[in-house]
């Protein structure tokens, strides 16, 4: 039975579950503006364009093209589809994906699965990229990916189960701050949020729907620490 109070807390594999998080949170804040983050920021809005993407195509819409550009910014061309839907899917879906790949990185066989989905979906997005930026993310994680899973199978350096758990912080963390730094702090008028405060008809600006945004996204990772928790209990 899933242990979910909590009884017990903190064994082991518990412990250094809630350390490599607290770790790797200081390590990304501490080299947020650095170069060596500019990959997994790349990633995190890869991420973010696909699940607009995705929420187009699950409400029946239509794909053009998919863009990531070398300053974090992207844009996903669609036909049709829901666009309520498809607007907060790139936010919101990016914290979802990011507690799917912390929760993941719990368990090897997990891992490797998050490890050969994201793979797959670097490998479709590659031929709909729209521009060099995004091909060269495709090309140079799917490589990633494969050099980091040989490693894992061939050597000693067992590290696949970490990287997931990197790429879900970085992407949980990236999307609150996207939220804030987007919609909350400095209102960008061609936001998603501002576009879904001109469709919905409730009384709520973009920013009201980015501090909403923001505080779903927010529980998203302490539920997804909280599970990782339970599993591992």
């Amino acid at each position: 039975m899933p242990n979910w109070e909590l009884k017990n807390c903190c064994k082991h594999d518990q412990v250094v579950f809630l350390v490599t998080i607290g770790v790797f949170s200081l390590v990304i804040l501490a080299l947020w503006r650095t170069v060596l983050m500019t990959p997994f920021k790349l990633i995190t809005v890869f991420l973010h364009e696909a699940n607009h993407a995705i929420a187009c195509k699950l409400t029946c819409g239509q794909v053009e093209g998919i863009q990531v550009h070398a300053n974090e910014g992207g844009v996903t061309q669609t036909r049709g589809g829901v666009y309520w839907l498809i607007l907060p899917a790139g936010y919101l879906g990016s914290s979802f994906w990011g507690m799917a790949l912390i929760l993941a990185s719990t368990n090897l066989i997990t891992a490797r699965i998050a490890a050969g989905c994201l793979a797959v979906a670097l490998l479709v997005v590659l031929f709909v990229a729209k521009n060099w930026t995004l091909r060269g993310l495709c090309i140079g994680f799917i490589i990633f990916l494969a050099i980091i899973w040989i490693l894992q199978e061939k050597t000693k350096l067992r590290i696949l189960r970490y990287i997931i758990l990197f790429i879900g912080v970085m992407n949980s963390l990236f999307s609150v701050y996207d939220i804030y730094d987007d919609l909350i702090s400095r209102r960008v008028h061609s936001s998603d949020a501002e576009k879904f405060a001109e469709l919905c008809p409730c009384p709520c600006n973009g920013v009201g729907w980015g501090i909403i945004w923001g505080m779903i996204s927010f529980v998203f990772l302490c539920g997804s620490i909280y599970l990782g928790l339970v599993i591992l209990s």
